[in-house]
């Protein structure tokens, strides 16, 4: 179906989107484009101005600003009319006059409950308010219908937001517009915010419910997984957040990016991630280290599929932002209940670890003594991967061997390898790029540090990976190369080779569906080249 087509079908349908693109070619000119889904490369239009859908009513415009020349984010969503808000309003207070009457035990579903409440309040036939029975329009109905679940069982208005699959994450600072993080129009400012300090402080409250960990000016800060996943920061009160309550929202997305989509992003090479799949496919344990917003556990998940799909993984988190794939997977979380004897911590759980038996464990983040756990899970045999905060490999060791980590430099080389991810400019763009990575040869007596060599580097200048590690890996050459049998340890780079044609392949035919990569992942690692896609295939050989 052609652009025209979509958006006539979604104006049928929406009528308020018409009407906005309407007033929108009246006061700019210019009609916005129409797409189902948005692509990488329109990062780099100058003057986006397109519009596109998150689920009915909802759509969302990313316009150029006139004046500033910024990019502007406006979701669209119906308006209520001041005589249908106070048929909303009327309607609401039935509801909630209601409630306390409602039979939980028979009736366990909260919106089936508020759907039948409304549709008593709208009723003809009854008079439940004091001026008479409320009627509305069958527009009228389905508007209101919209407004009442938007803000009692979904996410008020922030709905559009938490509905949209290309933002990483929400920014709100007092009565400031908020603002976003977009996976492909970067930092954006958006036409929603609260117009009061009360009508924010309600809605964090509400939030806090949610989660289950209520705000107030006692407990004025909140770390919690919201119901989807997605990871909620809350800073109440004007006492502690000086202009105003202010929370951020890291966003669960349900369908990680795969490794295929990151080489089609450029944030790392072919040749890098194949020799990643060839030391996780052999157990070698590695750090993904970077900055804030660096994107350390994008790329985490997007590696965790080279592990054997048969391989029992044992994984701790403090908020729940990993996907792992196996069947087997033991996941865990950290529990704060405000009073020592109940807190479970991530020592806690890596020590547990120690316990289970499982091939792999991953960390969410290691920042504290549970470091030191891990390094000794790699000891006994366990290989381990997780994200670290630090931009280079010099202060990755000067973090693992200082407090409150404290792992004794003697055991760095345990950690096989290390990659190295940072926000980056590429033609005046931000992006993500791994910048280097670097394995741990180990302890050096003579000079008293840590030997560590650079396997792959970054070209800033050419936008492109260097593999500075060809026959001088000793990573490939003394300990993966025994496991596949290989004699001549040099032989083992056209196996890496090979793997980063598969990769570079399934990239270029843009099989980038995280599920649809890890299946051909793991089939390869049973049957081949067999389970290669034909056009695949017909590159590798």
């Amino acid at each position: 179906m052609i652009t025209a087509d979509l958006l006539n079908e979604a104006i049928s349908r929406n009528h308020h989107l018409g009407d906005y693109i309407r007033r929108y070619e009246q006061q700019y000119g210019v009609t916005p484009e129409f797409h189902e889904q948005l692509t990488y490369d329109m990062r780099y239009l100058k003057t986006p101005n397109l519009i596109y859908p998150v689920g009915d009513p909802i759509f969302i415009h990313i316009h150029t600003d006139t004046s500033s020349e910024e990019i502007r984010y406006t979701a669209i969503e119906p308006q209520l009319s001041e005589e249908t808000e106070s048929k909303r309003e009327r309607i609401m207070g039935y509801i909630y006059d209601k409630v306390p009457e409602v039979d939980f035990e028979k009736e366990k579903d909260i919106r089936s409950i508020i759907l039948r409440l409304y549709d008593e309040a709208v009723s003809a036939k009854r008079s439940f308010f004091k001026r008479g029975s409320i009627h509305v329009s069958k527009e009228e109905y389905e508007l209101i219908k919209y407004y009442i679940l938007r803000d009692t069982l979904e996410q008020g208005k922030l709905q559009p937001l938490m509905k949209d699959p290309y933002i990483e994450d929400i920014h709100c600072i007092g009565l400031d517009p908020i603002h976003l993080n977009h996976k492909i129009f970067q930092m954006v400012e958006t036409n929603i915010s609260f117009k009061s300090g009360d009508e924010l402080d309600e809605y964090l409250k509400m939030l806090g419910e949610k989660v289950g960990s209520p705000v107030s000016e006692g407990h004025p800060i909140i770390d919690a997984a919201m119901s989807d996943g997605s990871r909620l920061n809350v800073v109440y009160s004007k006492d502690v957040s000086i202009r105003g309550s202010s929370f951020t929202i890291r966003k669960f997305t349900e369908e990680p990016i795969s490794v295929t989509q990151l080489i089609k992003f450029g944030t790392l090479s072919a040749e890098v991630a194949a020799y990643v799949w060839l030391c996780l496919e052999n157990d070698m344990s590695l750090f993904m280290c970077g900055e804030t917003a660096s994107g350390k556990t994008t790329t985490l998940n997007a590696i965790i599929p080279f592990i054997p799909a048969d391989a029992k993984i044992y994984s701790v988190e403090e908020t729940p932002e990993l996907h792992v794939p196996h069947e087997t997977w033991q996941q865990m979380l950290t529990r704060d209940t405000g009073q020592e004897q109940g807190n479970v911590t991530m020592f806690d759980l890596l020590k547990a670890a120690l316990r289970s038996r499982p091939h792999y464990v991953i960390v969410g983040e290691i920042r504290g003594p549970e470091g030191a756990i891990a390094f000794q899970a790699m000891q006994t045999g366990h290989p381990v991967l997780s994200t670290f905060h630090a931009s280079s490999v010099r202060k990755m060791i000067q973090r693992l061997n200082g407090s409150p980590i404290n792992v004794p430099i003697q055991f760095m080389d345990l950690l096989n390898a290390a990659i190295f991810q940072q926000l980056v400019y590429v033609n005046g763009v931000l992006e993500r790029r791994v910048t280097s990575v670097e394995e741990v040869i180990g302890y050096s007596r003579e000079s008293q540090g840590v030997v560590t060599r650079k396997i792959f580097s970054y070209d800033p200048a050419r936008d492109e990976h260097r593999f500075d590690g060809l026959f001088n890996s000793a990573v490939l050459e003394t300990k993966i190369a025994p496991r596949y049998g290989i004699e001549d340890p040099r032989a083992v780079y056209a196996l890496l080779e090979k793997r980063a044609k598969i990769l570079q392949a399934l990239a270029d035919a843009n099989i980038v569906s995280y599920r649809r990569v890890t299946q051909i992942i793991n089939d390869y690692r049973r049957e081949g080249d067999r389970a290669l896609p034909l056009d695949v295939r017909a590159q590798v050989r």
